[in-house]
């Protein structure tokens, strides 16, 4: 089996309008989940650590951070504030 580099798979799949339109749905799940797993490194916690200091499960925190999920504002505001981290919402037009 050949090596293909990511990122000539990228520059591939980045021709293929579906997948280009499929990547710009998944953006704000990815950011989100980006962002939080910076915040979580930099205040030097796992998954399980910030799951009990904002009274949710690990398993709820793994799902963010894999952009597999739809979470509520409320788990939100508790997880920025766990994290001591503003949560900043907004429509962009």
């Amino acid at each position: 089996m050949k090596y293909i580099p990511f990122e000539e798979l990228e520059k591939k799949w980045m021709k293929d309008p579906e997948f280009v339109k499929e990547m710009a749905k998944q953006e704000p799940e990815y950011q989100l989940a980006r962002s939080l797993i910076g915040a979580r490194i930099k205040r030097k916690l796992t998954q399980a650590q910030l799951a009990k200091k904002a009274k949710t499960n690990q398993a709820s925190i793994s799902r963010l951070e894999w952009a597999s999920s739809k979470p509520s504002l409320s788990l939100l505001r508790k997880i920025a504030l766990a994290l001591d981290v503003n949560l900043i919402t907004r429509f962009e037009f």
